[in-house]
């Protein structure tokens, strides 16, 4: 696995390299995001609300993985990716790479899963019957993290399994093709992938052990230290269209440019944004998000990789990778 999640790393960076508009010092930033992954903020980027508030152009690029973000970020492609799981942002730092945390994106644990084939009958109270199953899942995201806490809760030696490397899109055309037993993802291609078959565990059931799903907004650590006051307005534009979306009577106006802008329907924009919370700025630098829970989270999801043989060692410790500067500025 270590091989294949460095290789997705580096395809991704030579897919992006010479491709994606960067930051060139003339009052532009290139911001990475998920398409079918409907947030507020995306409102606020179709009405040009970052590109009012930090006076520079805003040139957004869709990606398939966390990993591709990490990529892109390394390259200098990318300045900031809204929604990076953390994952994939464990995975990265952990290999060295200078990043930070400076906001939590969205809490999503009924959007993040792992689907089993119908055809094979197994829910959770069967679920040893996958030793040996072949297996959709994208390495070194919040999906594969997920994917070896079930594993571990039910027993299975992922050892045994045929784990291959796939983003959510194609996880889910191989389970309905049936070239896989069960495949792993988020979004629009998880709500595919429940046509295909079903879940084990339910978001609820997933928090009970321990298994976390969050996104952050992350950042080179270099470019938050240089850019320091654009990064507070940036997260300012987020905060702002996330206290819209709370307001009901905004709703009606704010989904249909979402979910444009996502590529979704109206009604499945609205199924995937009914399993989101957005905290609000007082409430992640509260204790329970960056004020320390997220930082030991992150140590947890390196050592669950470093077990499963994914990446080769962790860090003593993630409190450097969380800068909460830019979120205190505008508290």
């Amino acid at each position: 696995m270590k091989k294949t999640i460095l290789g997705a790393v580096l395809g991704a960076t030579a897919m992006l390299s010479g491709t994606t508009a960067m930051a060139d010092g003339h009052g532009e930033i290139t911001v990475g995001y998920f398409l079918e992954w409907p947030m507020p903020f995306q409102f606020a980027k179709a009405e040009g609300m970052y590109d009012e508030a930090l006076g520079a152009k805003v040139n957004w690029v869709s990606f398939d993985t966390g990993t591709a973000m990490s990529a892109a970020m390394a390259s200098g492609d990318v300045q900031l990716s809204v929604s990076q799981g953390i994952p994939p942002f464990v995975v990265a730092t952990s290999a060295g790479q200078d990043l930070q945390v400076v906001d939590v994106a969205v809490s999503y644990a009924e959007n993040d899963n792992c689907v089993v084939a119908a055809a094979l009958e197994i829910d959770k109270d069967s679920a040893g019957e996958l030793a040996g199953k072949k297996v959709a899942v994208p390495l070194g995201t919040a999906a594969h993290y997920g994917f070896l806490k079930q594993m571990d809760h039910f027993g299975i030696d992922v050892g045994g399994l045929t784990v291959v490397d796939m983003a959510p899109a194609e996880g889910q055309a191989a389970l309905a093709q049936g070239s896989v037993d069960m495949a792993c993802g988020w979004g629009g291609a998880l709500r595919r992938m429940k046509e295909s078959g079903n879940i084990l565990l339910t978001g609820a059931e997933k928090m009970e052990l321990g298994i976390l799903v969050f996104d952050a907004t992350t950042a080179p650590t270099s470019f938050v230290a240089e850019n320091s006051d654009m990064v507070a307005a940036f997260l300012k534009v987020t905060a702002d269209a996330n206290a819209m979306w709370a307001d009901e009577a905004m709703q009606s106006k704010m989904l249909p440019v979402i979910a444009k802008d996502a590529g979704m329907s109206e009604e499945d924009a609205a199924s995937s944004l009914s399993t989101f919370e957005f905290p609000d700025v007082a409430g992640q630098l509260s204790d329970a998000w960056l004020g320390g829970t997220a930082q030991e989270f992150m140590k947890g999801v390196a050592d669950v990789f470093v077990a499963a043989g994914s990446i080769d060692a962790a860090k003593a410790s993630y409190a450097d990778n969380v800068n909460t500067g830019p979120l205190e500025a505008i508290k």
